[in-house]
């Protein structure tokens, strides 16, 4: 039987994980982008075959792309995205070229995830990433002053945010403006609240109906392209799957992940399936997911939340948590089983351990949030051994 590609983040030669760290953990293979590159420009083969390169001399393959950025003129559908999804499609075109033919992206509106707190303790010390649901609408009452928020959230919401807001000092208030204000991947960019302000102005009048329009208009344009070239393309769900800062989300259930595929069915057209990210918002039942969409994911993230009941969770162990991974893990390798008796081709499918926490000497590196080494290497042992034993109880059934 046909195991998971086991693979690892890595965010280029400036990432404190080098590749020979990477390499020791037992992953075989690489997810990088040229983080370099400015959203929207075009990746070249020169680039490409550089940094390819470079991972094949540690030994390692260059598995998966994430992620080949989408401009937000594409998001919000102003005149220029037509240039940029050009752009787009040439970057795609030299990706094929060079070999690479999975392809992670996302459609969230400015920011790529969020945050409140990136050091939360728990009770063992290990440092996990944290979204704090007061401390987020603290910030967007009192820090942000967006005035829509008011009408937004609950008078309890509204108290809670208050209370969260009057317990911290001012250098807690400005390390929580940061924080939230830093959603790029693979950069320290931080924006000021002018600027951040100024991204949020532009979707004013784009709703979650119109953003969800614009991204199928993207994949309209691009989609046939992908697989004329042999490339799969596969949304990541918003992280929160909720929407927050008064922008709208259309990738946060199972309901958007089908429109998405349906948008413009193709096999080239699927899913990166972030159990950490669908994992947030309760109404996502992640193993029945993992079933019914299975046919249509073509890359995997795995990792484990801890809801709380006013909407906060925290980053919990990778086999621990709200999710239930050993029911996400089986239902993933019935889906590998269905794939080899149809006679499909992609029934390795790509997987890695998705953000963990700072333990032991993680302490000492400056990794970017949640890309600890040894904390995802504890993560990728464990699924890696939650892999073995569910194959061989399955097969024990046969």
């Amino acid at each position: 039987m046909t195991k998971l590609i086991q693979t690892f983040r890595w965010f280029g030669p400036n990432d404190e994980v080098t590749l020979a760290d990477i390499r020791q953990t037992g992953a075989t293979g690489i997810v990088t982008a040229l983080h370099h590159i400015p959203c929207g420009e075009e990746w070249s083969i020169q680039e490409i075959n550089d940094r390819k390169k470079l991972i094949a001399s540690a030994g390692l393959s260059w598995e998966v792309v994430e992620s080949v950025n989408i401009h937000e003129s594409i998001k919000t559908g102003e005149p220029e995205r037509d240039h940029y999804i050009a752009l787009y499609k040439r970057s795609l075109q030299n990706l094929a070229a060079c070999g690479l033919k999975t392809v992670c992206y996302n459609f969230m509106p400015v920011l790529d995830w969020t945050r409140t707190h990136l050091d939360f303790r728990l009770p063992n010390q290990a440092s996990a990433l944290r979204y704090d649901a007061p401390a987020l609408a603290a910030f967007e009452l009192f820090i942000l002053q967006r005035e829509a928020a008011f009408s937004e959230y609950s008078t309890v919401q509204q108290e809670a945010a208050k209370r969260y807001f009057d317990s911290i000092t001012e250098a807690e208030k400005s390390l929580l403006s940061n924080t939230i204000m830093a959603g790029l991947p693979g950069t320290d960019e931080v924006f000021t609240v002018e600027e951040f302000k100024q991204h949020l102005r532009r979707y004013t009048q784009v709703g979650a109906a119109q953003l969800k329009e614009n991204l199928a208009y993207f994949l309209r344009a691009i989609i046939p392209l992908a697989e004329a070239l042999g490339i799969k393309m596969c949304i990541h769900p918003d992280d929160p799957p909720f929407p927050i800062l008064g922008l709208p989300r259309v990738v946060s259930t199972e309901e958007d992940l089908l429109d998405v595929v349906n948008f413009i069915p193709s096999p080239s057209n699927g899913i990166t399936f972030c159990t950490g990210s669908l994992g947030a918002n309760p109404k996502n039942d992640l193993p029945a997911m993992a079933e019914r969409l299975g046919p249509d994911i073509h890359f995997i993230h795995l990792r484990n939340v801890q809801r709380e009941a006013d909407g906060s969770f925290y980053e919990a162990e990778h086999l621990d948590g709200s999710t239930d991974m050993y029911a996400v893990m089986r239902n993933i390798i019935k889906e590998q089983k269905r794939r080899e008796s149809a006679g499909r081709t992609d029934v390795a499918i790509p997987m890695r351990p998705d953000h963990g926490h700072k333990i032991l000497d993680d302490v000492h590196r400056n990794t970017y949030p949640g890309y600890s080494v040894i904390g995802r290497m504890k993560g990728l042992a464990e699924l890696r051994g939650l892999e073995l034993g569910i194959r061989r109880s399955l097969s024990d059934q046969i």
